[in-house]
C-alpha cells in the first residue's frame, strides 16, 4: 500500500494508538488522532504527537474526521460506537494495530505463533518466548502481552519468530492475520458486554485459527476450543494438536508420571511418545499453569524446536507478578497473590491449586455470576473474606452452596480494605492453610488495576510478618 499522503484517523491514545500513529506518519500518511479522554495525560500524549506532525483530537472520539480513507483502532473500542457507524456509512476500512503490523510485515518478515484464550496467556507467551530463546532464536513476546506489535515489525530488530498474545477485541479487529501455529488455551465468558454474546467472543477467539499453516494446537479439556479448529479454514496439511493434563492420545501433548510429554511431534504418533520436561520444571506446578506450559509447548514443537529448548526455556521461565505468586511470610501459612485472577474461570483454576483455603475474593463483578465457581471449591474453604463493590454476589452464591464456611464481609471498598482483609484471614488460617486472593472480580472500584490490588495484598501480607517477626 502505498501510505503517502493516505488520510488515517487513529482511534485511541495509549499502548497501541501511539506507536500507530508513529508509524503511520513515518510512512508518509496524514494522521488524525481521536481520543475521548481530555486529560492530563492525554494532552501530553498528543503534545508528543503533534511535533511529528500527527492531528489530535481530544475529548471527541464519535466524530468521523472528514476525508477519512481508513482508520486504525485502539483494541478495546466497541465496535457499535458512533465512530464506526459513521464509518461503515462512509465505506471507510477499520483496522486494529494487529492488523495495521500484519499488513506491514515485509517479504522475510518472522512468523507468528499466536495465543488466546480466556485466561493464561500472557504467561504462555512468555513461556513460548522462553522456549524459542532457549532454542537459539531471535524473538519476542508481543502483542496483548504490553509490546506493541507494532514496534516489532516496524522496528529495526530482525527476529527469527515472534510469540503473539492476542486479545478477543484484538482479533475482532484482525481479519486477515495468518499465524504460522496457534493456540485457544480455553473458553469461557468473558468481556461480553463488548462481544454481545458468548457465540460472538468465541467467534472472535476463533479467528485465531484462520490460515494456520502448521498446526490449530486446542485444549482437550475444553471441548469449545477443538470446536473452534474444526470451524477454522486452514492451509492444507494444517494439524489439530490437543494438550491435557493427562495421558496424551495420538497428536497431544499430555503429563505422565509427572513428565511433559508430546505424542504430535514425534515419527510413530501412535507408539512413541518424547519427554519434554518434568512438572516440577514449570513455576508454580498448578494444574493451569502445566496446562499453559503444555500449549507453548506445542507451540514450539511446531516450529521444530527441539525437546531440550522445552526443558530449558520452561526451568528459565519466571512468571509475572500477581499470577498465583507467593508472598513471604513467617509461619505456617501460605500467603497467595493471584490478583490476576479477575474472573471466574481464572479463580477456579486458582482455588483448584490449594486446600484448605482462606479465600480473599470480591471486586467488580462485570455480570458474572459465581454459584458454579463456589459450588466447585466448596470443600476447600476454611473461610472467606469478601471486599469489593460486587462482594453481595459472591456472599449470596456462599450461602446457597457453602452456608457452613465463615463469611467475613468488609463493607468497605476504600484501598485500606485490603490490609483488613489480610488480617482476618490470618486470623481465620490454620496452620498449613493457604490465604489465597483470587478476586474473581476486576479490581476498578478499589484500585487502578489488578496490579495495585496485588500489591496492596503483598504489602499487608509483609506488614503482619513483620510484627511477628
Amino acid at each position: 500500500m502505498n501510505w503517502q499522503g493516505k488520510r488515517v484517523t487513529v482511534a485511541g491514545l495509549g499502548v497501541s494508538g501511539i506507536p500507530a500513529a508513529r508509524v503511520l506518519r513515518g510512512l508518509g500518511a496524514e494522521v488524525t488522532v481521536v481520543n475521548d479522554g481530555d486529560d492530563e495525560r492525554s494532552r501530553t500524549q498528543a503534545a508528543e504527537l503533534e511535533k511529528l506532525g500527527v492531528t489530535v483530537r481530544l475529548g471527541d472520539g464519535d466524530t468521523l474526521p472528514a476525508g477519512t480513507e481508513l482508520i486504525v483502532t485502539a483494541p478495546g473500542w466497541r465496535p457499535g460506537k458512533p465512530l464506526f457507524t459513521a464509518a461503515a456509512a462512509a465505506g471507510v476500512e477499520i483496522w486494529g494495530d494487529v492488523e495495521l503490523a500484519w499488513r506491514l510485515r515485509g517479504p522475510d518478515a518472522a512468523p507468528w505463533l499466536a495465543v488466546t484464550g480466556t485466561n493464561g496467556k500472557t504467561t504462555t507467551v512468555r513461556m513460548l518466548a522462553s522456549i524459542l530463546t532457549a532454542a537459539g532464536l531471535r524473538t519476542a513476546a508481543v502483542g496483548n502481552i504490553g509490546v506493541s506489535l507494532l514496534d516489532a515489525v516496524a522496528g529495526e530488530e530482525t527476529y527469527d519468530v515472534l510469540a503473539v498474545e492476542l486479545s478477543s477485541y484484538q482479533l475482532h479487529w484482525a481479519p486477515s492475520v495468518r499465524a504460522h501455529s496457534a493456540a485457544v488455551l480455553n473458553l469461557a465468558p468473558d468481556h461480553l458486554d463488548w462481544h454481545g454474546s458468548m457465540e460472538a467472543y468465541a467467534a472472535d477467539k476463533g479467528r485465531v485459527y484462520e490460515g494456520n499453516r502448521i498446526a490449530c494446537v486446542y485444549n482437550a479439556a475444553d471441548p469449545a476450543t477443538e470446536d473452534l479448529v474444526r470451524a477454522a479454514d486452514v492451509e492444507e496439511g494444517c494439524r489439530a494438536i490437543g494438550f491435557t493434563l493427562g495421558t496424551p492420545g495420538p497428536s497431544q501433548l499430555g503429563v505422565v508420571d509427572g513428565i511433559l510429554v508430546d505424542r504430535a511431534f514425534v515419527e510413530n504418533r501412535r507408539d512413541q511418545a518424547q519427554e519434554l520436561a518434568h512438572v516440577t520444571d514449570v513455576d508454580p506446578p498448578a494444574p493451569h499453569n502445566i496446562a499453559n506450559a503444555l500449549a507453548a509447548a506445542a507451540l514450539a514443537r511446531a516450529f521444530g524446536v527441539a525437546p531440550t529448548a522445552v526443558r530449558d526455556g520452561l526451568r528459565a521461565f519466571r512468571p509475572d507478578p500477581h499470577r498465583i505468586e507467593r508472598v513471604p511470610a513467617a509461619g505456617d501459612v501460605t500467603y497467595i497473590d493471584d490478583s490476576k485472577a479477575t474472573n471466574t474461570h481464572a479463580a477456579e483454576a486458582s482455588l483448584a491449586a490449594y486446600d484448605p483455603i482462606v479465600w480473599i475474593a470480591g471486586g467488580l463483578a462485570k455480570g458474572a455470576t459465581f454459584d458454579d465457581l463456589v459450588s466447585g471449591a466448596a470443600k476447600r474453604l476454611r473461610a472467606v473474606v469478601l471486599i469489593g463493590a460486587d462482594r453481595a454476589l459472591i456472599r449470596e452464591a456462599l450461602a446457597r452452596h457453602a452456608p457452613e464456611v465463615p463469611v467475613v464481609d468488609l463493607d468497605r471498598t476504600d484501598t485500606g480494605a485490603m490490609s483488613a482483609a489480610v488480617r482476618e484471614a490470618a486470623r481465620l488460617a490454620q496452620p498449613g492453610d493457604t490465604v489465597l486472593l483470587a478476586p474473581a472480580c476486576a479490581s476498578m472500584d478499589m484500585f487502578t488495576n489488578y496490579n495495585k490490588r496485588g500489591e496492596a495484598f503483598a504489602d499487608a501480607v509483609r506488614a503482619l510478618a513483620a510484627e511477628h517477626a
